[in-house]
């Protein structure tokens, strides 16, 4: 950068006037020490001579140091992977039990599960029943009115002759709907919002080759967007996404489950006795709808996110062939087995593709298997611009764009090395799509994305109300719904120079996300933290360095700090500096500084977005 910001947001800081002397104070209380309070000195504990360990007690850790030294985890990792059952103790051979050896299933599917499995006792114990089936599948027939010239002299069936069922069900259709580009009908966010199939106007990646993680930005056509609903966009708000599982997938575990392909794009007449499923927010009720099993499985079930639960194991118990494959999922299922499902739900994120490999003689009827799949969850994503602002003339038209940035997820798989989220990888494979499209010569390519109206009273957009001085703290793709406030913050004259950013990246050169494309005086008002470049450290040190400005602006009328990004890492490192900030310039204690930062947050003045 031209300019030294480091230096100018200090003196920045230094030389802001606070409107609490022009004008009334803020509504939101101050914890500043102050040696006129008449409560200064707390009681102090009595002395409590700490009670005497038996001598058969040896002590081995008493914290979190000693913890670490013993099992070579942190507290916190232990907690993620423990799940408080106490299968922990219950992992050692009991006496009085017989056990037998049990061939493992020979293939990389199972290998990748981590099952550490020596003898299964013979006889197994609290083994839960086959789950209830809600979910019911029944084809339905289509018959032609026109004889076969071969039967027009004898006919053994007519229209007539079909039972009042199969009547009905001649009268059901697929709705006119093209699911390839988006969800059926029928799965219905958030009422009164219905998903729209958005074209993609422009797509690119942000981040350069070298990145740590790949970012992509995309502009979303919603000139057509329905208005009836009643709520625009708005600066900080999110857009829902209603992403499909990866077709591929889709249709591998369908081979797995032997649906024949000509099958699979049939209607079918689906029946649910309870639940929500397969909508996302519909009433919990009986439900009666056509539809396909592909659809289903791509649209309504998610097939990657979840670990793999008991009845899901039961399920593929119940029909096994094999019989090592059934011993091995009864005792997954049993108490006796709790221990190593344990281990098989807090460890690497398993797939259903995954598990139905790891035993490939379970093959469960779909509508049995749908009825314990989680339900496939929408995903939100902030938007990146001022959407009251974002216009392209294209084709003689205008139309009208929101923008998003998106980060790809990525965990491990057995087969590919790694996959990606179902959002995340949805959009990096249609940004790869559209990318490709272009360099063939398409100019305008039909490509979509399945959205809604999602939250635009989150906390960032419903807290941007006012124009007084604004901080806003991110890391990684975090930082992008700030753009949108600085974008439409810059362009009204009373607020200028009330608006100051702090973005973390790991290096600028790869990384750093809409470099350039804040709008007029970017350089006067972002400040670019760098973790593995430069002065190497965090935007959490950024925020303890720059803490004349965050006081400054924290305790002015109308102030605000805005943190969003992960909540790992950057969101509790944020939280720590803001803390050190309220004791070192508030002359604090640190539960003080957590309950004025706590006050802050219950009137508006401090709001974190992170997941």
């Amino acid at each position: 950068m031209s300019i030294d910001i480091e230096h100018q947001l200090v003196d920045t800081a230094a030389g802001y006037v606070s409107e609490e002397e022009t004008r009334a104070p803020s509504i939101a209380p101050s914890l500043t020490y102050s040696e006129e309070s008449d409560d200064q000195e707390e009681p102090q504990p009595a002395d409590v001579t700490p009670r005497r360990r038996r001598a058969s007690t040896r002590l081995i850790a008493q914290n979190p140091a000693d913890v670490q030294r013993i099992t070579g985890e942190s507290t916190q990792q232990l907690l993620n992977r423990c799940c408080g059952g106490g299968c922990c103790i219950d992992s050692q051979k009991k006496e009085g039990l017989e056990y037998e050896h049990v061939p493992l299933p020979d293939n990389d599917a199972f290998r990748s599960l981590g099952l550490k499995i020596d003898e299964i006792p013979t006889v197994l114990t609290k083994i839960p029943d086959v789950p209830e089936q809600t979910t019911f599948l029944k084809s339905i027939r289509c018959l032609s009115s026109t004889p076969s010239p071969t039967d027009s002299a004898v006919s053994f069936g007519s229209q007539a002759s079909l039972t009042p069922i199969e009547t009905s069900l001649q009268n059901l259709a697929l709705e006119d709907l093209d699911t390839s580009i988006q969800p059926p009908s029928f799965v219905q966010p958030h009422h009164p919002h219905h998903v729209f199939a958005a074209k993609i106007h422009n797509t690119r990646e942000l981040t350069k080759e070298g990145a740590e993680k790949r970012t992509y930005h995309f502009d979303i056509d919603i000139t057509d967007y329905p208005h009836e609903e009643g709520v625009d966009f708005k600066v900080g708000g999110a857009i829902g996404l209603y992403a499909p599982n990866d077709s591929s997938a889709v249709e591998h575990i369908l081979d797995m489950l032997l649906v024949p392909r000509f099958m699979r794009g049939k209607p079918v007449l689906l029946r649910t006795t309870r639940g929500r499923w397969p909508t996302v927010w519909g009433e919990d009720q009986a439900r009666e709808l056509v539809t396909t099993r592909r659809d289903l499985l791509t649209w309504c079930s998610d097939i990657q996110s979840y670990a793999p639960t008991k009845s899901l194991l039961r399920i593929l118990a119940e029909y096994a062939i094999d019989p090592n494959e059934k011993k091995i999922l009864m005792f997954l299922c049993a108490s006796e087995g709790q221990s190593v499902f344990c281990n098989l739900r807090t460890g690497p994120h398993i797939s259903l593709a995954q598990i139905l490999n790891a035993f490939p003689s379970s093959k469960p009827p779909l509508d049995l298997l749908l009825s314990v799949l989680q339900q496939l969850m929408p995903r939100f994503y902030s938007l990146s611009n001022d959407p009251h602002e974002s216009y392209e003339i294209r084709d003689g038209k205008q139309h009208r764009l929101v923008e998003i940035a998106v980060t790809v997820q990525e965990t491990d798989d057995w087969r590919a090395g790694s996959r990606t989220g179902v959002g995340s990888g949805f959009l990096e494979r249609q940004s790869h799509k559209f990318t490709k499209l272009r360099r063939a010569g398409n100019n305008y390519p039909q490509l979509y994305v399945p959205i809604f109206k999602g939250l635009m009273a989150n906390p960032l957009a419903k807290e941007f109300v006012s124009d007084g001085p604004m901080l806003l703290i991110g890391a990684g793709v975090g930082i992008a719904p700030f753009r949108g406030f600085v974008q439409h913050r810059l362009k009204n004259a009373n607020c200028a120079n009330k608006v100051w950013v702090l973005q973390g990246v790991r290096d600028s050169l790869v990384d750093e996300l809409y470099g350039g494309e804040w709008g007029v005086h970017e350089e006067r008002v972002k400040k670019v933290v760098q973790s593995r470049r430069g002065e190497s450290r965090y935007v959490q040190d950024e925020v303890v360095h720059q803490a004349d400005l965050v006081w400054t602006i924290i305790n002015s009328v109308d102030g605000r700090v805005f943190v969003c990004g992960s909540s790992k890492g950057m969101g509790e490192g944020v939280e720590e500096a803001l803390l050190k900030v309220a004791m070192k310039k508030g002359n604090l204690e640190h539960n003080e500084a957590q309950k004025f930062w706590n006050l802050k947050r219950d009137v508006g003045q401090y709001i974190t977005e992170t997941w």
